[in-house]
């Protein structure tokens, strides 16, 4: 098992064994391969895989759970077929835990809470939107969060999902009247185009596959505003 290294793409890592690829993703790769045609994550480390170990044909990565493209922080991968599908039943059965850091707009009412809301995609947009329950090809969505800080109008939330709905962090809080900090698609109307989403995947920790063992990655926001106007060691896990 290695941690704490870096890969040959310069993706740090976070965790590795034969079953297991935990990664701290950088901003702005896509998780999967896309329409923009960009590098992606899934085929970077696989290249990754086959550069450091020098492996003939094929390598396997499997994709367990994603991060929208601008977000960075904690991922893991599945390095076997067997491995992914029995991450995959930790996410369904709710034993794989994953929690974020966010930067929001405003000044919460609450300083910690429950966030529950029906959303809905429009896949040929690629935006989501929260609408009345019982609306058709809606799934319901929940978070829990709690406030760490404010300072200058802003907001540092911690966020655990306990759904993982697509683009369920910045749709619910932009719903309820805080927008996350640098959202250009769901905080248009107070962020700055060319501003960096502050949404970081801080924690993911799940029983191993094979070991049952926990594993537990983590990830800090990097050292820049907004992430700056509160320490480093803020997560209360």
């Amino acid at each position: 098992m290695n941690q704490g290294d870096t890969s040959s793409s310069n993706i740090p890592i976070l965790y590795e064994d034969n079953h297991l690829l935990g990664i701290v993703k950088p901003v702005n790769v896509p998780t999967q391969e896309d329409s923009s045609g960009d590098p992606d994550l899934v085929n970077i480390l696989k290249q990754d895989i086959k550069d450091r170990y020098n492996k003939p044909g094929n390598v396997y990565v499997g994709l367990v759970h994603r991060l929208d493209r601008p977000v960075g922080g904690a991922m893991i991968f599945a390095k076997t077929s067997k491995a992914a599908s029995r991450l995959s039943d930790s996410v369904r059965s709710r034993s794989f835990r994953k929690v974020y850091l966010a930067v929001v707009h405003g000044t919460l009412a609450s300083p910690q809470g429950r966030l529950t809301d029906m959303l809905l995609k429009d896949p040929k947009t690629n935006i989501v939107s929260v609408v009345p329950k019982g609306r058709e090809g809606s799934k319901e969505a929940i978070l829990d969060y709690k406030v760490i800080g404010t300072s200058n109008n802003l907001s540092l939330v911690q966020i655990e999902l306990l759904t993982g709905r697509s683009h369920q962090i910045r749709v619910q809080f932009s719903h309820a009247g805080y927008p996350l900090y640098g959202d250009q698609k769901y905080g248009r109307e107070v962020n700055k185009v060319g501003q960096q989403i502050s949404l970081w995947s801080v924690f993911v920790g799940f029983p191993h596959p094979v070991t049952k063992e926990e594993v537990t990655l983590v990830s800090t926001p990097p050292s820049q505003y907004p992430w700056d106007l509160w320490p480093q060691d803020t997560v209360q896990l």
